[in-house]
């Protein structure tokens, strides 16, 4: 069985290679993810190619083999269940869910997850947006974009939300800028680069681009 360090990087390893786009991860950027010195990381990751769980290559980086793939996408999909869990059922607020989530997901059976996962009647997506893999697996790819490249007048739906910092989920909650929630881009400031955005049936709002391309959007066809 894979110790909780074991599974941190290989998680850490799969969203850094999201965040690139791309499939060979820095050594720096997972040092810095998990807030531990580069030659930690580096023995850390020699470790894991050790095992066959990651490619690893000196002063080029890391990249997940298919049996750490498959580690990567089981704990997401454990990770943003129980934060679901936590919201849905437990009624803990979005803003403090991470942290009980990133503790959970390490000791909590397989079964258990799948009777959460029946409870909550298998869902696609966790409270941020986030989208649960499945058993096997699998993610449902979604046509998303930030909202500040979004042009004007043109209704969207915001869909995920990038940023999980506690403070920036309470602002959203505060303003109203839920997934789920339908607005409208109004206004376009590039000298104090930001954006009016109007929420249906609410209030206006201003955002810096800083804080909207942590939103993510779908256009409402």
């Amino acid at each position: 069985m894979a110790t909780v360090t074991v599974e941190n990087y290989i998680k850490q390893i799969y969203l850094e290679r999201l965040k690139i786009k791309g499939d060979v991860v820095s050594m720096g950027s997972i040092a810095t993810a998990l807030e531990v010195a580069p030659g930690t990381a580096t023995t850390m990751v020699k470790s894991l190619a050790d095992s066959e769980l990651v490619e690893y290559e000196p002063r080029v980086g890391v990249r997940l083999k298919d049996n750490g793939e498959k580690m990567a996408l089981g704990l997401l999909r454990r990770h943003r269940l129980i934060e679901l869990f936590l919201v849905k059922i437990l009624g803990l607020d979005w803003s403090e869910i991470h942290d009980e989530a990133e503790m959970l997901e390490h000791v909590l059976s397989d079964k258990v997850m799948e009777k959460i996962d029946v409870l909550l009647g298998r869902p696609k997506i966790d409270p941020h947006g986030d989208p649960i893999p499945s058993a096997t697996g699998m993610l449902d790819e979604r046509n998303l974009v930030p909202l500040n490249q979004c042009e004007i007048d043109l209704k969207i739906k915001i869909s995920r939300i990038t940023d999980q910092q506690a403070d920036f989920l309470k602002f959203l909650e505060k303003n109203g800028l839920m997934p789920g929630v339908t607005i409208t881009i109004i206004e376009r400031n590039q000298f104090a680069d930001s954006i009016m955005i109007k929420i249906d049936e609410g209030e206006s709002i201003s955002l810096g681009s800083a804080a909207a391309k942590k939103i993510l959007v779908e256009l409402i066809s």
